[in-house]
């Protein structure tokens, strides 16, 4: 049997040209998003600041739960950790204990906070550079190490080192003078020393060094440091002196790290990279393996469909359905392992470029190495030949069981009912996508509604494809009239689309799944970011927001706005990020006094009045998702670690717009790495106006004083560069799924060479066939557009039902007539260049 399928590949290349493409196209997906997982489980994060230190001492930064289970007489001890949302801080007596353990050369003691150098117009070296910038005790430059190229070590609170990346992008040299915006109020600082590491400038931080006091006035956390860097004795045990580190500081929230393990110490949002990664790699390969799935069925029941005189011909010589399964079976693992083999190769420069891409938006920061093995590569050939195989058994399932009368004559002309089997099948899987629907609908939380959201556009498409003839006839029967006005192509195109509903089915099923799975990821953000900033405005009754750069509006421009007469109420935000158990909620810290005045997020049960440090909001997804009310005390672990318990005060419905959790300003500015406000909103009178406000804070380089709509818009282009990456994860399924709508159509045009020669003899002129076939391009695209359409439509105003509590999907007119467009650029190309190869060949060569 293996030698028939070979001959038949080798007989029916074209035939099967379409199948490797999609399972090349899934193989090579795989791999990419095996790739992407497998660097979110294991990468390594390189250290720069830590290089000459071979032991770290730094904090833990997981919160932990552990829960005992009994169950049969057995005791089940689990232990689950997740990362905090900002630097754990250590106290600044383990130096002490580091110091004295023996074999111990030096234990140097660093804080790490945001300080960017600005220059002329209020330029940061932060984000003209696309690197965060930060400051350093000199003291600790030699973990680096760091050495002086010019000048001399800061020696007074003025004076500043500065790495050598930062002075020849400002023109900086000893003896200048530049302003820091760090945690506090900008200060002018004078140049003393420019430094350079060891290995080369940093390509992950600017690194601005200052004095020991002036380092710890800055970094904000008085008694504490940001890890401690080990120095060991020449010739001591590394290894050795990690483990006696480690019983020593045992009992303390202090943890030893070498080697790779550094890189966390330094990175810790690249830590938590990894879990967005896996998330992102589990995401966008289940996404691709359902879809791929679904192509790759349809393409193989094309190709089958398209062998039913050959099938006919081998069931006349006695050949069984056993066999002709058997040979289908075979012809696919052949064709399923060639392009596994090829698109697990092909994945790999996919993997590495869709890495760079996210570290390029920010999602990903660039120490997180990538990390792969030839596990992912060997899932992806294995997923192409289990995909292959199972979709040519479903697909030969009637081919091998019909009779070869029936298949003769089907092969001629398809037959006008549809097997009760596939009917079925395809109501099931409506009455799953209706399912779905009511369940995505009741879904309030992003993480839980967005699997959910692409499962219900795929499982449609399935009820799509599988009652697609019976779909397809009736759209034949409607749009039979308007394609007769085309006295010749639109009567042929017609009598087509009427009489093979099955070839249209096919050809609609890849297009429905592309134009409702693209608008579904199009518009699921536009949704999303309407509800919010609709919500974000709704709710900010201040005439003016204070916004600015990295790192925020200081406290000290805060103040001074409020000192301005006519100015009635001032509010700092500053954004965080804690844990309610394992549960991460995005929080956020309000100033109180006057709050009422500057914000309204719509409070629906308990009061803002009074609010104070003790005191918390909810918006009402939190509340009902932890089971509290105005007056319960709720437990929660702060972004660094600090364990606090807070009175809910307040249960308040735009949620969307202002975050989970509401503290105290106060409260959340003590416990973060940036204490400086993301924006500052600012009530009035009304006779104050932007001039007086803009001279309040002209001593605050880079501090702007923005109106409502301008307020509204910076927060709309933040929520859109958070968008870019879901665009990017979901780009490479919809390319998968464009690609796969040129094949099938493709295909199915390639095939028909025998009909064009036939329309030809009798008089049909190249033009008109031409013509025809455009016009069955354009009702495909309209019924899959309509059907995809309505697919998008559905799973978005579900989505929109349950996270925004409205049915309202925010659908953009010019981005939908984009995705229409481009299936029907796809779809005429498609059409139009194997026609147009099989009109070359003359009709009585084309026909024998």
């Amino acid at each position: 049997m293996l030698r028939y399928a070979l001959q038949t590949l080798k007989a029916r290349k074209g035939g099967f040209a379409g199948a490797f493409l999609a399972l090349f196209c899934a193989a090579a997906l795989v791999t990419a998003c095996g790739v992407l997982l497998e660097t979110g489980l294991r990468g390594e994060i390189a250290t720069e600041r830590y290089a000459a230190a071979p032991i770290v001492v730094g904090a833990d930064q997981n919160v932990h739960r552990t829960t005992v289970k009994e169950k049969k007489g057995k005791t089940k001890v689990k232990n689950k950790a997740k990362p905090l949302a900002e630097r754990v801080w250590l106290p600044d007596t383990t130096v002490r204990t580091v110091r004295q353990l023996p074999g111990v050369r030096a234990a140097v003691p660093e804080v790490t906070f945001p300080a960017y150098a600005m220059g002329p117009g209020a330029d940061r070296s932060g984000p003209l550079s696309g690197k965060p910038s930060f400051g350093h005790d000199w003291a600790s430059a030699v973990l680096t190490p760091f050495t002086l190229t010019e000048g001399r070590a800061p020696q007074a609170d003025g004076d500043l080192v500065i790495d050598r990346e930062l002075a020849a992008r400002m023109g900086l040299k000893p003896g200048s003078s530049v302003t820091v915006q760090s945690t506090r109020a900008p200060r002018s600082y004078r140049v003393t020393g420019i430094a350079a590491a060891q290995d080369g400038d940093l390509r992950q931080q600017t690194s601005l060094f200052f004095t020991t006091a002036e380092a710890g006035r800055l970094a904000g956390h008085p008694g504490q440091v940001t890890a401690i860097g080990v120095l060991p004795e020449s010739g001591a045990d590394t290894a050795a002196l990690a483990t006696n580190l480690a019983a020593a500081l045992q009992g303390t929230k202090a943890q030893v790290h070498t080697g790779a393990d550094r890189g966390p110490v330094e990175f810790p949002d690249a830590a938590k990279a990894r879990i967005k990664l896996v998330s992102m790699g589990g995401a966008i390969g289940g996404t691709s393996l359902l879809v791929a799935v679904l192509v790759v069925v349809g393409t193989f029941a094309l190709t089958i469909q398209q062998r039913y005189r050959e099938i006919a011909l081998l069931r006349a010589i006695a050949a069984t359905p056993k066999q002709i399964r058997q040979l289908i079976g075979r012809e696919a693992l052949l064709v399923g392992l060639a392009a596994g083999a090829l698109g697990s190769v092909a994945g790999l420069p996919v993997a590495y470029w869709l890495h760079a891409e996210f570290v390029g938006f920010g999602a990903v920061p660039d120490t997180l190495r990538i990390a792969w093995s030839p596990f992912p590569m060997f899932a992806a050939v294995g997923a192409a030949l289990l995909g292959g195989w199972s979709a040519a058994r479903i697909s030969a399932r009637r081919a091998a069981r019909i009779r070869p009368a029936e298949a003769l004559s089907e092969a001629a002309m398809e037959t006008r009912t549809s097997p009760w089997g596939r009917l079925l099948a395809g109501g099931l899987f409506l009455a799953g996508g209706i399912v779905l629907l009511v369940v995505l609908s009741g879904l309030r939380t992003e993480p839980a509604s967005t699997p959910v959201t692409f499962l219900t556009v795929v499982v449609l498409a399935v009820a799509v494809s599988l009652l697609g003839p019976l779909l397809a006839r009736i759209a034949a029967a409607v749009l039979a009239v308007p394609l007769r006005a085309s006295r010749i192509g639109g009567h042929l195109a017609a009598a087509n689309v009427r009489t093979n509903s099955k070839r249209l089915a096919a050809a609609v099923t890849p297009l429905a799944l592309l134009v409702g799975m693209t608008c579904t990821v199009v518009f699921v953000q536009t949704t999303m970011g309407h509800a919010a900033q609709q919500q974000a405005s709704a709710g900010n009754r201040a005439q003016w927001v204070l916004g600015a750069a990295a790192p925020g509006v200081p406290g000290e421009a805060a103040s001074a706005v409020r000192q301005v007469p006519g100015v009635t109420a001032v509010t700092e935000v500053v954004r965080t990020g804690v844990r309610v158990g394992l549960s991460k909620y995005t929080a956020q810290g309000v100033t109180p006094a006057g709050l009422t005045t500057t914000w309204d997020p719509y409070v629906t049960r308990g009061t803002l009045q009074g609010f104070g440090d003790g005191d918390m909001a909810l918006s009402e997804v939190a509340a009902d998702g932890l089971g509290v009310r105005p007056g319960s005390t709720v437990r929660l672990t702060l972004g660094d670690g600090t364990p606090v318990a807070l009175k809910v005060t307040a249960v308040y419905a735009r949620g969307l717009g202002f975050g989970d959790l509401t503290m105290s300003h106060d409260l959340v500015a003590r416990h973060v790495d940036n204490p400086l406000a993301s924006a500052v909103l600012v009530a009035t009178d009304g006779r104050v106006d932007r001039a007086a406000l803009g001279a309040a804070v002209r001593d605050f380089p880079g501090v702007a004083v923005l109106d409502h709509d301008q307020a509204g818009a910076v927060q709309a282009e933040v929520q859109q560069s958070n968008a870019e990456v879901n665009y990017l994860a979901m780009g490479l399924v919809l390319a998968f799924t464009a690609i796969a709508v040129v094949n099938t159509l493709a295909m199915s045009t390639a095939d028909r060479s025998r009909e064009f020669a036939l329309l030809r003899l009798v008089g049909t002129t190249r033009r008109q066939v031409l013509r025809m076939l455009r016009l069955e391009a354009l009702t495909v695209v309209l019924v899959g557009a309509v059907l995809g359409t309505a697919i998008a439509l559905a799973t978005l105003t579900a989505f929109s039902l349950g996270m925004t509590g409205a049915a309202a999907p925010r659908l953009e007119p010019a981005g939908y007539l984009l995705i229409v467009g481009l299936a029907v650029g796809l779809a005429l190309i498609a059409t139009a260049l194997p026609a147009r190869l099989a009109l070359r060949v003359r009709p009585a060569e084309a026909i024998s």
